[in-house]
């Protein structure tokens, strides 16, 4: 009967803590997810990983509160969860910043270091959307996938000629023949400012003779927006 007076006889400072806690891990749960739609950039974006950072946070503190002091039950819950696999892979290495910290936010709500959580929920976030303002760790330079193809004969000397006028790093990267028909690939490095090169390039490639099809592709895994 220990167990049972233990569960039922809960004080109510221990139940004002409890419910603080669970509060504050939500509050800091959703200025994660916040900070998160305030910075994300590319295509991969998803709600459900929003509510994920905004909820994960006030789980993890109901977590710690159950294994407070209880050893048995802690290793029982790292059992349990031993055994979820995740089906989502993550997209972005970025996300895996935002979920850890979500995780730890909820540890420090659950362990009562309130003030610490907070304080450092403050100053991550400040340093995320001080990153995401000032584009911190984007290429300085624009990378681009120029694929030729036409026919035989080729007029490969106006097509050098018009390359080595573009004002980038360029390289050769492969070049197939197959009957009467060829195709060359280059790659090409341009800066930022002169991004709108590549495009003018394209155009006046596709209008020499014998050239059938112009592709200009981007070899970035994510696009940013």
């Amino acid at each position: 009967m220990n167990w049972l007076q233990t569960t039922i006889l809960v004080s109510p400072d221990q139940l004002l803590r409890f419910a603080l806690a669970l509060c504050l891990a939500l509050a800091l749960g959703l200025g994660v997810a916040l900070v998160y739609r305030y910075t994300h950039r590319g295509l991969n974006y998803e709600s459900s990983f929003v509510s994920t950072l905004a909820l994960l946070a006030p789980i993890v503190c109901l977590v710690m509160f159950f294994i407070q002091g209880d050893l048995v039950l802690s290793l029982g819950l790292v059992g349990s969860l031993s055994i979820i696999r995740f089906r989502t892979p993550i997209k972005d290495t970025r996300d895996m910043v935002y979920l850890f910290w979500s995780i730890v936010v909820g540890l420090g709500c659950g362990t009562m270091f309130w003030l610490y959580s907070i304080l450092a929920s403050l100053f991550i976030a400040v340093a995320l959307v001080i990153f995401n303002l000032v584009k911190y760790g984007r290429q300085v330079h624009a990378e681009y996938i120029l694929i030729i193809a036409g026919g035989l004969p080729a007029d490969y000397a106006s097509i050098e000629q018009l390359i080595n006028q573009a004002d980038a790093l360029v390289q050769l990267r492969s070049h197939e023949m197959e009957g009467q028909t060829w195709e060359r690939t280059y790659e090409f490095r341009f800066s930022r400012q002169q991004e709108q090169a590549i495009h003018h390039l394209a155009t006046v490639l596709q209008q020499l003779p014998g050239i059938h099809k112009v592709s200009l592709l981007t070899p970035q895994l994510t696009l940013p927006m």
